[in-house]
């Protein structure tokens, strides 16, 4: 169990598994309808041992990080695939205020790397794929082996469609053995921070099963994990992980990353109790874009502010390469450098989703261009009423956040945001139009 990761125990769980061991308690918007309806939709889905997925992918119970920005309420290989070199080409960029320019030159976002997840290296998320790999039997390896086509990459949804929208292995079939050894793919993979990376992966689908508790339709085994090309440090391949609330895609070519994007991560409910602490997975994101909206002035409110709407985000699944071709609110360029740290500071905790050194880099890359970056919202600067939304958009970095009604309780609300970058969304792959 990693360090810092408190075990946590439910009565269900405990009927269904038994108790876990070691215990302890502790402008204007292009109006999408297509993204509109995606979680106003009923969620019907298929549970298969979802509750007990849940506790053998996180490790016999469902963890969260009670340091992070959680708050305490009491103080005491044997099969392959194929793996094709489809050429690489970036998005088109657009321009600071007017249309792109078609093939304007932009560095990557991403300093090629090496290193991933818990300060390992790549090859030792491809000794984890492997691993994992020799768990399976046949029929399953077939399922989490797949070609690294534009296909097979952009299935990935914020619906409950489960297979039908997405590909690989379905979490809720698997044993607990194959899901401890999934569960060490992702960590492996994934970043090491509170609330972030691999912490707020855990704490997502966590949420799902406290969804579950009330709605049988929800749980983490309807998460899905698959392989795109063969885990390998020649190569490309990417890691697909995901479900209802999450995307994770991460890209690797001959050993280095390439690619940490798209990444969708949502929440409902936005946080919950349980023993004497409370969860929050998107409070950093929450938290980091409020501060930024709070460090403008009322003028610079005035100009940030978008004329329309939205009820979700705007580039979310099936919408991969329609960047606009304008940018729109202030641009960062306009603001003091205590402004443009916000700026800063409120993209982290979604670059963090990847791996340390990958997240440094990238970092370090947007903070080079943020003078050609821009902010704007729409609703309140409070993200606390369905409707509010804040869109981070520079040469690399596109970031949205939508405050949404719940689905499950309409009197909550929930969270849906996505990350993407202009030029290596899965690592630059692929060309859309």
């Amino acid at each position: 169990m990693p360090q810092g990761f408190p075990q946590r125990s439910f009565p269900v769980l405990e009927k269904i598994i038994g108790s876990p061991q070691g215990e302890t308690p502790e402008g204007n918007i292009e109006l999408k309808t297509k993204n509109a309806h995606r979680r106003s939709l009923g969620r019907h889905r298929k549970v298969v041992g979802a509750l007990a997925a849940a506790t053998a992918l996180l490790g016999g119970g469902l963890y969260a990080n009670a340091n992070a920005a959680s708050v305490q309420s009491d103080p005491s290989s044997s099969a392959s695939a194929s793996d094709p070199g489809s050429p690489s080409q970036s998005q088109t960029t657009p321009g600071s205020t007017s249309p792109s320019t078609p093939g304007s030159a932009r560095p990557s976002s991403i300093v090629p790397s090496n290193s991933a997840g818990t300060g390992t290296s790549v090859s030792d998320v491809v000794d984890a794929a492997n691993t994992f790999l020799d768990t399976l039997d046949d029929d399953q390896q077939a399922d989490v082996l797949l070609d690294f086509t534009q296909a097979n990459a952009v299935a990935w949804s914020n619906l409950s469609c489960g297979a039908t929208c997405r590909v690989g292995i379905e979490l809720g079939s698997l044993s607990d053995t194959q899901l401890a050894a999934a569960k060490a793919v992702v960590e492996a993979a994934t970043g090491t921070g509170s609330d972030t990376g691999y912490d707020q992966i855990s704490q997502i689908l966590a949420a799902d099963d406290v969804l579950g508790e009330t709605d049988s339709s929800y749980g983490s085994g309807n998460y899905y994990l698959a392989f795109l090309g063969t885990p390998s440090t020649t190569g490309t391949w990417q890691l697909h992980f995901g479900g209802d609330q999450l995307a994770v895609n991460l890209t690797y070519k001959d050993g280095e990353v390439v690619g940490a994007t798209p990444y969708f991560a949502g929440v409902e409910p936005v946080s919950w109790t349980d023993d004497s602490t409370t969860y929050a997975p998107l409070s950093g994101m929450h938290d980091g874009l409020v501060s930024m909206l709070e460090g403008l002035t009322d003028d610079e409110l005035t100009e940030a502010k978008l004329s329309d709407t939205t009820t979700d985000v705007v580039l979310g699944p099936d919408d991969d390469g329609d960047f606009p071709t304008t940018k729109e609110g202030i641009a960062a360029s306009e603001l003091t450098d205590d402004q443009q740290q916000l700026i800063l500071d409120a993209i982290t905790p979604w670059v963090e989703a990847a791996d340390d050194t990958t997240a440094a880099s990238t970092l370090s890359t947007y903070k080079s261009e943020l003078d050609d970056t821009y902010i704007s919202y729409s609703g309140t600067t409070d993200l606390d009423t369905a409707g509010d939304y804040v869109r981070i958009d520079g040469p690399g970095v596109w970031i949205e956040f939508s405050v949404e009604d719940g689905v499950v309780d309409t009197s909550q609300l929930g969270y849906s945001s996505v990350y993407r970058d202009h030029d290596t969304d899965y690592g630059g792959e692929f060309s859309f139009s």
